[in-house]
């Protein structure tokens, strides 16, 4: 899967979550040379219509824009693969029943059951052949599901050897939750190398997401094969408190 590819072996494919409601952080993120960009529909005011705008954006861009949908509804993510997302991560799969369900949502006939749209951005409006519009989306869209739960952690194997799963996203933070622990907690770690090494065992890759440049480093070094950095809203939150805390430090040495 070319998604997943990178000029250099050792160096992930770097991405950043979208959760503010405006199409100029997908510029913004673009400009800034991130490889690729998740919209979150799961923790985020952002709807399907915009997503599709962020969508088109990133990709006039050359970004992929990948979109992490709310749930496994098939309708949900129909729509927003035909709105031209590069492919789907899939909170909260915890089974290997919940792996085919969601690509099942993914893939067209005989690989799933995802429905023909051809009339949209996915079919280039009607333009494309019916073949190359389910050619694209039975090879060149990914499916990624989230393991973020213990029982994820332990179907991990399972999960991984579904058909149509192309990789998976660990979600330290709702696993930590989960086990009732903080996230540096030892029990954490050994579940994450638990999936990390289903991951290698499958040949599949594995992502992972990180606060800033110094976490991602370390992330990489576990063996992440794409890498989600930091988010629009918190990069604003921390440059605005960051300036507004400088100036007055500035201006109180001054006076």
């Amino acid at each position: 899967m070319t998604f997943f590819t990178t000029a250099s072996a050792q160096t992930p494919r770097l991405g950043t979550w979208i959760k503010l409601a405006t199409v100029e952080s997908v510029d913004i993120m673009a400009d800034a040379g991130f490889d690729f960009v998740v919209i979150d529909l799961e923790h985020s005011p952002i709807d399907l219509t915009l997503a599709a705008r962020m969508i088109s954006a990133a990709s006039a861009y050359g970004v992929d824009p990948l979109v992490r949908v709310p749930d496994h509804q098939a309708g949900t993510i129909q729509r927003v693969l035909d709105a031209g997302a590069r492919g789907i991560l899939a909170p909260r799969v915890d089974s290997v029943a919940d792996a085919e369900r969601v690509v099942a949502a993914t893939r067209f006939p005989p690989l799933g059951q995802r429905g023909a749209g051809g009339t949209s951005r996915a079919g280039r409006w009607g333009l494309m052949s019916r073949d190359e519009y389910v050619r694209v989306g039975n090879e060149d869209v990914v499916c990624v599901p989230q393991l973020e739960s213990p029982a994820a952690i332990d179907a991990a194997a399972g999960i991984l050897a579904v058909p149509g799963v192309d990789a998976v996203f660990l979600g330290a933070g709702d696993l930590s939750l989960a086990l009732g622990v903080r996230m540096n907690d030892p029990v954490v770690k050994e579940s994450l190398d638990r999936a990390r090494a289903a991951a290698a065992a499958a040949g599949k890759p594995c992502g992972a997401a990180c606060v800033d440049a110094s976490s991602a480093v370390g992330t990489a070094a576990l063996g992440h094969q794409f890498l989600i950095m930091g988010n629009d809203a918190t990069m604003l939150a921390r440059t605005a408190h960051s300036m507004t805390r400088a100036f007055r430090e500035q201006m109180g040495a001054t006076s």
